[in-house]
């Protein structure tokens, strides 16, 4: 088969990729900001005074979105429109496969950051010490995210080459 063979719905598999790491990631951030905001509201009732160290939890689901940003537009600025367009099947599912690899681990990152962010802002307002492990809890959720970033960028450059 000729190398230089590019199918017309190659750039499909390309803009799937920019969905599924688009919708996946930004479904894992807005579930950690929503559960960890439920936990926050009810922090701030009793304890108004520890509503910035709180919010923690969601600027970490936050930044699951920024992943999957910046995945979807270095695949998007892969994608050329059909008169200029040299994008072959082989890049079209290396770029399917980095959304995903950013989407899917900040969808689960998402979910354990607002369920560790929800109970913990709960346990910090009882017991101020709880705060360290939080974090720490919090960070490793966050790196499951990070570790598909990664994955996908490295996908990403293997699909223009």
């Amino acid at each position: 088969m000729d190398q230089s063979f590019t199918p017309s719905f190659a750039p499909f598999f390309g803009m799937s990729g920019i969905a599924f790491a688009m919708i996946f990631g930004c479904i894992g951030a807005a579930y950690g900001t929503a559960k960890s905001g439920i936990g926050i509201s009810g922090v701030g009732t009793y304890r108004p005074d520890l509503i910035m160290k709180c919010l923690i939890p969601v600027v970490m689901s936050g930044i699951l979105a920024v992943y999957a940003l910046v995945i979807s537009v270095l695949i998007a600025s892969d994608i050329r429109p059909p008169p200029e367009q040299h994008y072959s099947l082989y890049n079209g599912i290396m770029h399917m496969a980095a959304g995903l690899s950013v989407g899917l681990p900040g969808l689960a990152a998402g979910y354990a950051i607002g369920i560790v962010g929800d109970v913990g802002v709960r346990a910090y307002m009882r017991q101020s010490r709880i705060f360290v492990g939080m974090v720490l809890i919090l960070i490793f959720a966050e790196v499951l995210g990070l570790y598909g970033l990664i994955v996908a960028l490295i996908l990403n450059t293997r699909a223009q080459g």
